[in-house]
């Protein structure tokens, strides 16, 4: 239910294939891939339910306080990976949307193998649609699109790689591949300055970031990691460019009841290094900063999607608030979301969050500032918010 106060969209929640459209060449829109394949049963026990039902919700967000659904098209997507498997083109003209795992039968059982899809969605067509599927490495996890528009990058989690794609229009290619590690880093998420001249790569496994430099199309690896907290699973960098941060898991991708860390960056320093490690709550693992630069949050499960009878399960994940000053990140309190929170976005304005929760099939609204925040509502979704993605910003 929506909390007092909290208008109702501007269009009911449809269901996936339906579409209820606008025009998404003047709007700021949130993109969410809803998984359904993953689930929990009534005792919090994880199951594999049957494919098919994945889909992709389309959100006009340019009014905070007003969100309208687009659309709601189906779509195969995933929760196995940091929820950054998607992203919004800078024109809004299309969205990229990577496939880590399928489902496939094993010994009369459900199973999730590794994918190597990647989706090029024409937001412009009524409704969107699949415009081109492009083949990556195993297991596409994480990406990034380019200031320009005109490149993308995506990490291979069973490759140890980045793939280098351009962009012209709705034509997607595979330019190169770059190895940025071994297979068993398992890197998970990448994040591009907006000068468009470095990109960082998490590479949970080896507890490192990796750099890599780009000029013009060329993108190469520096041969150079940062050493981070324990499993970063994903890395944000600041609309100024100055400082990354990275979501220090801690438990391999999972709640495990121990507090955990973000690690700062300073981009500035020649050469760039870590600088700090900020606590947050158990589990971090989304990451987002505010457009306005003077806050960042870690979208912590803490143990909602354990099972119940678990000695550090809580029935809601927590939002870290961290605010930016300078170089200085400090951790100003949390605030308890749904269960298993896992994307974040800002609005335009930076005065609203909105959070995934994937157990829950809802977001929550929070009005957030530098100087902290709280939830005032929430919105039902079509389905379970694996990922989550605003554009432009």
């Amino acid at each position: 239910m929506l909390g007092r106060g909290w208008p109702l969209l501007t269009a009911a929640l449809v269901s996936a294939g339906c579409a209820v459209l606008a025009n998404t060449a003047s709007a700021q829109i949130m993109i969410i891939g809803n998984d359904e394949k993953a689930g929990w049963d009534k005792d919090g026990k994880a199951v594999i339910n049957p494919p098919g039902h994945d889909s992709l919700s389309i959100i006009d967000i340019s009014k905070p306080g007003k969100l309208n659904m687009m659309a709601t098209i189906p779509l195969d997507n995933t929760i196995v990976g940091p929820p950054t498997n998607l992203a919004v083109s800078p024109s809004r003209d299309i969205a990229l949307v990577a496939n880590s795992v399928s489902e496939t039968d094993k010994d009369g059982k459900p199973a999730l193998v590794s994918d190597d899809r990647l989706f090029v969605i024409d937001l412009k067509s009524s409704p969107p649609a699949v415009a081109a599927t492009v083949h990556l490495g195993k297991r596409p996890s994480g990406l990034a699109i380019a200031a320009s528009g005109k490149m993308a990058l995506v990490t291979n989690r069973d490759d140890g790689t980045v793939s280098v794609l351009s962009i012209n229009g709705k034509d997607v290619k595979v330019t190169d591949t770059v190895t940025v590690g071994a297979a068993g880093d398992q890197v998970a998420a990448v994040a591009i300055t907006p000068d468009g001249k470095r990109a960082l790569v998490a590479k949970p496994a080896a507890n490192k970031v990796a750099l890599m430099s780009i000029d013009g199309d060329k993108v190469t690896y520096d041969k150079r990691d940062l050493p981070t907290g324990l499993f970063p699973y994903n890395v944000v960098i600041s609309p100024t460019g100055k400082l990354a941060l990275t979501a220090d898991n801690g438990n391999g991708g999972g709640s495990d009841g121990n507090l955990d860390t973000v690690s700062v960056i300073d981009l500035e320093a020649n050469p760039p290094r870590v600088i700090d490690h900020v606590t947050v709550t158990d589990s971090p693992e989304g990451l987002a900063f505010s457009p306005r630069g003077d806050l960042a949050v870690s979208i912590d499960a803490r143990g909602s999607n354990v099972a119940k009878d678990n000695w550090f399960y809580h029935p809601g994940g927590a939002v870290s608030l961290l605010r930016i000053n300078g170089k200085k990140v400090t951790n100003i309190g949390a605030i308890t979301v749904g269960a298993l929170p896992e994307g974040a976005v800002f609005s335009p304005d930076g005065g609203y969050l909105y959070v995934g929760n994937f157990i829950d099939q809802d977001l929550s609204v929070l009005q957030v500032s530098g100087a902290g925040g709280r939830e005032i509502g929430r919105v039902k979704l079509p389905g379970h918010p694996a990922s989550m993605r605003g554009g432009p910003q």
